[in-house]
């Protein structure tokens, strides 16, 4: 079983790179880090980065998790190869744009791209933002799916996951004490489904919805509180349709005896305050 110990960064497609990277930058409050040829890094938190802009689209959404070491790398390679599943190393090009000492690339059954990387760089100077939106850290992804259940049992199987609860068939499972970090949204393309940030208050969320609803941002979902984890949220959509979520109140699961909830999909289970979700894979 491959042991994930964090998120690393995600990589997402842009059909137009500065419009992404301006978003990123003026809207959501994130730094830029540098440019590379077609690829624009940036962060909310002490990684390196936490988010690569690439030109192009959904075929260049990529997760990346973190592993202890080399030698907990290549025993997920081969436990990964044993599995069945197609796992290719990167290149020594891959290594230099991911700021990786090491990792393997693989697809989940719906053809979401994950990679597992081994030292990630981390930022020698704290984040700095262009808005001070009360950013802590990247926190958690929503995946798409087209088979819920088939995935999950993919990750808890090959890979430290657990659900901590379900809403329908979307389940939200974690390799820690938050209460999720990847959620399993059924969907009929493969793709990230959306981008969390942790932001330190109450207030920054309401300070947030106020200035998205200023600039005209479309806002998807909230100002809310979650039935499942407990989290204060908004939902908000940014360039080619990808959306983003601030969040503050997630619940840390430490008791070893607790067990996880079934929930029916409503927006009644998504949101105790009663907000209504206009995002396609919270609606039946």
């Amino acid at each position: 079983m491959i042991e994930i110990i964090d998120l690393a960064y995600i990589r997402i497609g842009a059909a137009d790179l500065q419009e992404a990277v301006s978003f990123a930058t003026e809207t959501i409050g994130l730094q830029e880090v540098r440019r590379e040829d077609n690829r624009i890094y940036v962060r909310g938190d002490e990684r390196d980065h936490d988010i690569c802009y690439v030109e192009g689209g959904i075929n260049e959404h990529v997760v990346a998790f973190e592993v202890a070491d080399q030698d907990k790398l290549e025993s997920g390679f081969k436990d990964l190869k044993s599995a069945g599943v197609s796992v290719k190393w990167g290149t020594d090009q891959e290594l230099s744009d991911r700021r990786v000492v090491n990792f393997f690339k693989f697809s989940d059954p719906t053809g979401n791209k994950f990679e597992v990387v081994t030292r990630p760089q981390k930022s020698a100077r704290r984040y700095f933002p262009t808005r001070d939106a009360g950013i802590t850290e990247f926190s958690h992804v929503g995946l798409k799916t087209s088979d819920a259940p088939r995935d999950e049992k993919f990750w808890t199987t090959n890979f430290n996951l657990r659900a901590n609860d379900w809403i329908g068939d979307a389940g939200l499972l974690s390799f820690d004490s938050v209460h999720h970090r990847i959620a399993l949204f059924p969907a009929n393309t493969p793709g990230i489904q959306h981008v969390n940030f942790q932001v330190q208050s109450i207030d920054d969320i309401m300070r947030s919805y106020y200035f998205l609803s200023e600039k005209q941002v479309h806002i998807v979902f909230g100002p809310g509180r979650h039935v499942t984890s407990g989290a204060m949220f908004l939902y908000y959509e940014g360039p080619d349709g990808m959306i983003y979520e601030y969040s503050h109140g997630v619940k840390i699961i430490e008791d070893p005896s607790y067990k996880p909830r079934q929930f029916p999909f409503t927006s009644e289970a998504f949101c105790a305050w009663g907000s209504k979700p206009d995002i396609p894979e919270f609606r039946k």
